[in-house]
Formats: structure tokens, sequence, C-alpha cells
């Protein structure tokens, strides 16, 4: 039985409101009789995975401070269906479920919640066939075009983009693997990145 419980509001665009959501949701918990922790309120599209207030509360999560997520829908909460399951699973790891007001209760736990994580697990895996099928079909039409595809030899956009905050993460005493969470990289291209400081810091050293 949830107890405590975190609300979470999102809205698209500046122009729209979470006020809505939070007073739904408020009147959700007031009669499931849930205690309400607190409301995370933010701004941004279905596609971006910069949500700072979703990734508090996924924080309160892993620190088991909550029993469970309230929100309106689902499409609140995931960016996209393999986000949805990802985030999912990581939920049910520490225990906490997500709960929407259109009745759905999320806990993995459960037979029911595990069935549905099936089904999930299934579309997500469509939905990366689909993606690689557009991706694929996408190099080959530039190809046939003349165009030269790929990066430069040397060249790691995304491995330098983020090289400064990895390293700064590294240094707060973040796990590469809470790292690679919190930057949407993989736990290779972190390891990376801080053996090639390492390295050219004793590269440095012996100059």
């Amino acid at each position: 039985m949830v107890q405590k419980v975190a609300i979470y509001c999102r809205v698209s665009t500046a122009d729209q409101s979470c006020s809505r959501q939070e007073q739904d949701l408020l009147r959700y918990a007031k009669k499931a009789d849930y205690e309400v922790v607190g409301v995370w309120k933010e701004t941004a599209s279905g596609s971006k995975n910069n949500r700072l207030q979703r990734k508090q509360v996924m924080n309160l999560a892993q620190g088991r401070e909550i029993d469970g997520v309230l929100v309106t829908e689902l499409t609140r909460w995931g960016r996209s269906t393999i986000d949805l399951i990802t985030t999912l699973q990581e939920l049910a790891h520490w225990g906490v479920s997500i709960i929407a007001t259109t009745g759905l209760h999320f806990d993995l736990n459960t037979p029911h919640g595990k069935l549905i994580a099936s089904v999930m697990a299934s579309l997500a895996e469509f939905e990366r066939d689909l993606v690689r099928e557009r991706v694929c079909s996408g190099l080959a039409a530039a190809k046939a075009k003349g165009k030269k595809l790929g990066r430069k030899p040397g060249q790691r956009v995304k491995a330098d983009k983020y090289a400064p905050k990895v390293l700064q993460m590294v240094a707060e005493g973040h796990s590469y693997r809470q790292i690679a969470r919190e930057l949407h990289l993989s736990k290779t291209t972190v390891n990376e990145i801080v053996k090639r400081h390492r390295g050219t810091n004793v590269n440095s050293s012996r100059t």
C-alpha cells in the first residue's frame, strides 16, 4: 500500500500551466489517503532529456524517501516507450510505483505489473527497431547521393562535449553508473573520458 507519494506535473510549452494537473493530483491523493511529500513541476517537451524536476523525484525514489510517483498520465512522465520502461524498472528496483489518475498502478513487483512491463518491453524493442530501420534507410539514401558520413578520425563529439561534467562528477564521488545515467551516456564512454583525462595528466607531468 502506497503511503508517501511525490506529485509530478509537466507541460510542453511555456504558455501552458501545471495548475490543472496539480489540482487534480492533489485531489486524487487526498481521496486515496496518500501523504504528499511535495509537488514537482516543469516545462519540457516530451523529447527533452534535461528534466531536472523529474531527476529530483528519481533521487527521492533512489533514497527510499517515497513509495510512489503520482502523475495524471504516463505521457507526462515518460519521454518515450523506451524511457518509460527504463525508469519503471529503476523505480521498481527501489520499491517505488508509478500511479496515474487514470487508474493505472505500475508496481513491477506484482504479477499484473510484470505483465504490463513485459508488453511495454516488447513495444520498446519494436520502437528501437523502427528507429534503427529509419536510420539505416537514411544513411543508405545519403550514401547514394554521394554524401560522406561519419566523423573524422580522432573526433569524439559527444565525449568531448560531456567531458568537463563527467570529470566534475567523478571528482564529487559519483559512480560511473550514476554519471552514465544522469548524463545519458554509456558506462564505456564515461570510462573512456576518465582514462583519457588521466592519461593526459600523466603525460603532462612527464614533460
